[in-house]
């Protein structure tokens, strides 16, 4: 399976919309790689970003919405620790 150059990267396969919110490109639809394409842009340094401040918007109440956000965010940190070390 050869991987086109678009393959994982976030700003290509989700990029930013006229609105602000995030989309997947049209063309995205069609290729046979495009659910492991988007989890491996997720996965990425800019995805986990991205999720950790989506996180930080999520509307929170109570006592276990808090813990939640808090678990959530912990295992973005481990994910993005993972991906630096990776690097080196």
């Amino acid at each position: 399976m050869v991987k086109k150059d678009c393959f994982g990267v976030l700003d290509k396969v989700f990029p930013v919309g006229k609105e602000g919110l995030r989309e997947i490109v049209r063309e995205c639809f069609q290729c046979p790689d495009r659910v492991l394409c988007l989890k491996a842009a997720l996965g990425t340094k800019e995805g986990l970003e991205m999720r950790s401040r989506n996180i930080d918007r999520a509307a929170t109440s109570g006592m276990m919405g808090r813990l939640r956000r808090w678990s959530q965010k912990k295992e973005i940190h481990r994910l993005m620790q993972r991906e630096r070390v990776k690097k080196k």
